[in-house]
């Protein structure tokens, strides 16, 4: 049961009483050592305190001696006085000292807080080799640390090094999590530019090629499948070089799949146009809109298609993968502050934030550039569903951020894109899975480019012409034979077999029969089709 109120009063005035009567017996030996030795107070103070702390350690001395000889255990040289024969008595602290540390390592590391106070690196578990471009670092870390410790400080043990964190690459290792490997350049990346590389090389990697590492290895990311990618730099930094080194590995490493380019910049994307089921130069946000209507609609077929198969316990059907890409793509985020602009661009915001979120499953993958990496330029809501993201470079890390993510900076080992030198073109700072990387994009000659489109363009038109006979190819064969880019409904109707003569209804039929919407003449007069809409239909796998 718990205390009354009167007997808690009494336990305090007990406590009390006790204080004070401590203190006055603390008092009355301090007067009476004052006496006897004739100090004064403070003097007397200091040698009690002095007595009592020396009188406490002999007591843990004694206690420590009576412990070990009771379990058994030897007394140190140190404790018992006692050592062999012309050998000097050493502590452990002593033992420590004498191992052999990397003192550069040490040094770095330890002023990065990256180990502790008394933790070194040891020289026998370390070894620094010079290679082709820098110095290369392979040691262990303390037992308690992890290669983790030194990488989310690696901008601070760059500077002890005496370079910036664009010097630095870091590898782990994969026999021991205390294992780092650090590069550490001997002059800024990319000071001497690496070859392109060639079909082979971009064929044997293990993944989709985005530019060379800092080393002149090939980097980049292992799929597009379920991944967009979002480029972000500012002008004259080498985007469209580094997105036109893109495409043209996608074309060699990617195998089959079908390739959607609107060109905000008009001939930024134009060498690539005839390999592209759909190719638009413009920036008009209708276009667009247009576009990533067209693109969501493929996706619900195809999402359609997979709920079918799993309702029928069937295998779910695989789909040609499928690649949007738009250059200046800000310019189709914008407004003019208008009611019906500002609609717009809400309509436009929400239709990409669905084909990015929504499409990857389905086969559909997004990558958007844009030179005008401001904090609105690309809406948040479109921002947040990127997998990859690369950034050249830029004037802050505020500007940083909008590409990369709000948050990136708080994450492993970041790069600062502000830091890169923009004479060099195509460096950004690519940030995929949770790491990032220091990459310059392909300079491929045109000649290399031309030749690689030319092979894709006549392959497809082979598997075009070698596809089953169906209303589309016999309308495609319709135009081809006349030698004409467009054909009124009203003339390629009959040649297909449609026998409706009312327009309304014969223009839907056609529609539907060739599974392409109608477009108009040059002067948008005459509806009808146009036969690369028709041919690019043919090489889609809906």
């Amino acid at each position: 049961m718990g205390r009354t109120k009167r007997e808690r009063e009494q336990d305090a005035y007990a406590q009390a009483a006790g204080a004070i009567g401590g203190l006055v017996l603390v008092f009355g030996a301090l007067h009476a050592i004052k006496d006897k030795l004739g100090l004064s107070w403070p003097a007397t103070v200091l040698l009690t305190a002095g007595a009592l702390v020396v009188v406490g350690y002999l007591a843990w001395r004694i206690r420590m001696a009576v412990t070990r000889l009771w379990a058994g255990t030897p007394l140190p040289a140190a404790a018992s006085g006692q050592g062999a024969p012309g050998q000097a008595v050493t502590s452990p602290q002593e033992s420590i000292e004498d191992t052999a540390i990397h003192a550069e390592l040490t040094a770095a590391l330890s002023a990065a807080g990256v180990i502790g106070t008394g933790q070194s690196i040891r020289a026998d578990e370390a070894t620094v080799t010079d290679v082709q471009t820098g110095t290369m670092y392979d040691f262990l870390v303390p037992i308690g640390r992890t290669y983790e410790d030194v990488e989310k400080r690696l901008a601070t043990v760059a500077g002890n090094l005496g370079v910036t964190r664009l010097h630095m690459k870091m590898e782990r290792s994969r026999d021991t999590e205390r294992r780092v490997k650090l590069l550490k350049l001997h002059e800024p990346p990319f000071t001497r530019p690496f070859l392109a590389p060639t079909r082979q090389e971009v064929e044997a990697f293990a993944g989709v090629p985005l530019g060379h590492d800092v080393t002149g290895q090939l980097a980049g990311v292992p799929t597009f499948e379920k991944a967009s990618l979002l480029v972000a730099g500012m002008t004259q930094t080498g985007k469209t070089t580094l997105v036109n080194g893109l495409v043209t590995c996608l074309l060699i490493a990617y195998g089959e799949f079908e390739l959607y380019l609107l060109d905000g910049k008009f001939c930024g994307l134009t060498r690539f146009e005839k390999t592209a089921i759909r190719y638009q130069s413009s920036d008009d946000p209708a276009v667009f809109e247009d576009m990533i209507d067209e693109l969501n609609g493929r996706s619900d077929s195809r999402y359609g298609q997979i709920t079918a198969a799993i309702r029928n316990r069937q295998a779910v059907p695989s789909f040609k993968p499928v690649i949007f890409i738009v250059d200046e793509a800000a310019d189709f985020f914008a407004h003019d502050e208008s009611k019906e602009g500002k609609e717009r661009a809400r309509r436009i915001a929400e239709k990409t934030r669905s084909l990015v979120a929504k499409s990857l499953e389905s086969g559909i993958s997004t990558v958007l550039m844009t030179q005008r990496p401001a904090q609105n330029s690309i809406p948040v809501m479109v921002r947040d569903q990127f997998l990859y993201r690369m950034c050249l470079y830029v004037a802050s890390s505020g500007t940083a951020k909008v590409a990369l993510g709000d948050t990136y900076f708080d994450t492993v080992a970041p790069i600062n894109p502000a830091l890169l030198n923009p004479d060099i073109k195509g460096q950004a700072v690519l940030f995929a899975n949770g790491r990032s990387k220091l990459v310059r994009g392909f300079a491929f000659s045109d000649d290399f480019v031309w030749d690689i489109v030319d092979e894709v363009h006549a392959r497809q038109q082979k598997a075009t012409e070698s596809a089953p006979e169906s209303p589309l190819a016999q309308a495609i064969e319709v135009m081809r034979s006349k030698g004409v880019e467009f054909m009124p409904t009203a003339e390629l109707a009959p040649a297909v077999g449609i026998t409706e003569t009312r327009p309304v209804p014969r223009g839907k039929e056609l529609s539907k029969l060739l599974g392409v919407s109608p477009g108009k003449d040059e002067k948008g007069v005459q509806r009808g089709y146009w036969l690369a809409d028709l041919t690019a239909a043919a090489r889609t796998d809906r």
